[in-house]
C-alpha cells in the first residue's frame, strides 16, 4: 500500500465534513490538472485537456460516521450517525472525536453491561440511542473543555495488510475510489492529447444523498460521466451467490444496475462498450447487479436533459464497518478499464 492510498484512508471527513480530505486530494489532483477549485458545495472539480467533448470521472470522498449530539452531566457523549451504519457493529469500538482545532479525541462506545440487562433488553437489538462514548473525563464542563455539539466521530484510523494483494482499512468506502480517480488522471496527463476536456471530481455528501454529484454534474453538464465506486463483494459467509458473486481479487466490477432499477440503469450501448472494452483489453472484470445500494450515477444520469454514464465499482468486503477489506488487483483494474474507456469516448464517435 503507497503512501497515498495510506493517507486517504486515515484521513477524516464524514458527509458535511469533508474539509481536511478535500485538502487532501486537491493536494495531489493540483500537481496533474490544468484547473482545480473547491466549489461551493464542497466538491472538489479539477480538469485536464481541451475539447468539445466534457467527461466527468466521478468519486465520492466521505465516508460515513457520527457526530456529537448531546453530552451529559457525566461527561458521556451521546451521537447521531451520518450515513448508514449497522447499530450491532457500534459497541466497544474505538473511536477518534476531531474538534474543532482538529485534534483527535480516542474514545470508546459503550452500553449498558449484558449482566444488568432485563430478559426483555437482552433479547433486543441494542439501538445507537442508548449507546454512548466515553473519553475518560467525567464531567461536562471539562469534556467542553476539548470538545463541542456537533464535531465530527470517525473510526479508529487503521490500515494494514492481511495477505499477499489483500489489505485492510477504514473508510474503504470509497477512498479506495478517490485513489484510482488520481491515478487515472495521472495516466491520461501523460497522453499527448485527449482530444477531450476531463473533470476530475471528488464529491461531497454522497453517503446521505448523492447531494454533491447532484451539485456538480449539473454545473459540468458532461457529455459522459464515469463513476468509480465500491461495491459489495459476496465471497463472505451469510452472501449467497445469487445475492452477490462478486469476489475480491477477480477485477473491476462493471455495475449495470443498482438497487432493482431504483438507483442507475446503464444505458445498453454504454454497459455494452464497457464490457467489450474489458475484454479487448483482457481486463479482469466482474458484472455487478445490485438489489440495494446506489452510487452518484443515481443522480448523475438523471441531471438536466440525461447524462450517459457508467458506473466501475471495486469489490470491498465489510463495507459500512469500522474496516473493510479490498484487493489492490481490483483497484488497479478499474484504473486500466477507466483509462480505456475515457481515451475511446474522447476520441470516438460512441456517444
Amino acid at each position: 500500500m503507497n503512501n497515498l492510498l495510506k493517507d486517504l484512508l486515515i484521513s477524516d471527513g464524514i458527509s458535511g465534513y469533508e474539509e481536511n480530505i478535500s485538502k487532501l486530494i486537491i493536494s495531489n489532483l493540483s500537481k496533474i490538472c490544468d484547473e482545480n477549485k473547491i466549489d461551493k458545495f464542497g466538491n472538489v472539480v479539477c480538469s485536464i485537456g481541451k475539447g468539445k467533448k466534457k467527461i466527468m470521472i466521478c468519486a465520492h470522498m466521505d465516508e460515513v460516521g457520527m457526530i456529537v449530539k448531546h453530552i451529559n452531566n457525566k461527561g458521556y457523549i451521546f451521537f447521531s450517525k451520518i450515513g448508514g451504519i449497522n447499530d450491532s457493529i457500534l459497541p466497544g469500538k474505538i473511536v477518534n472525536i476531531i474538534n474543532k482545532k482538529g485534534k483527535r479525541i480516542v474514545g470508546i462506545i459503550g452500553t449498558k453491561p449484558p449482566h444488568l440487562m432485563s430478559d426483555e433488553e437482552f433479547k433486543k437489538p441494542i439501538n445507537y440511542k442508548n449507546m454512548f462514548i466515553d473519553i475518560g473525563v467525567y464531567s461536562k464542563k471539562n469534556v467542553l473543555k476539548t470538545l463541542d455539539i456537533g464535531d465530527q466521530i470517525i473510526f479508529e484510523p487503521k490500515i494494514g495488510k492481511l495477505n499477499n494483494n489483500v489489505y485492510y482499512g477504514k473508510s474503504v468506502d470509497n477512498r479506495i475510489g478517490c485513489y484510482a480517480l488520481i491515478k487515472i488522471l495521472e495516466k491520461l496527463k501523460k497522453e499527448e492529447d485527449i482530444g477531450a476536456k476531463i473533470y476530475a471530481c471528488a464529491t461531497a455528501q454522497e453517503e446521505v444523498g448523492l447531494k454533491g454529484a447532484k451539485v456538480s454534474s449539473f454545473n459540468i453538464n458532461p457529455d459522459f460521466a464515469l463513476i468509480l465506486d465500491t461495491t459489495i463483494a459476496g465471497d463472505t459467509p451469510g452472501i449467497e451467490e445469487k445475492d452477490s458473486s462478486l469476489k475480491i481479487g477477480k477485477g473491476v466490477a462493471i455495475t449495470i444496475i443498482e438497487a432493482s432499477g431504483r438507483g442507475t440503469i446503464i444505458p445498453r450501448k454504454i454497459r455494452n462498450f464497457i464490457i467489450e472494452t474489458a475484454q479487448i483489453n483482457k481486463i479482469p472484470h466482474q458484472i455487478d447487479i445490485i438489489n440495494g445500494g446506489v452510487t452518484d450515477g443515481a443522480v448523475v444520469y438523471m441531471n438536466r436533459s440525461g447524462i450517459l454514464t457508467g458506473i466501475l465499482s471495486i469489490p470491498t468486503k465489510y463495507i459500512h464497518a469500522p474496516i473493510s477489506v479490498f484487493n489492490i488487483k481490483d483497484i488497479n483494474a478499474t484504473i486500466k478499464l477507466a483509462v480505456k474507456i475515457i481515451k475511446s469516448i474522447a476520441t470516438s464517435n460512441i456517444i
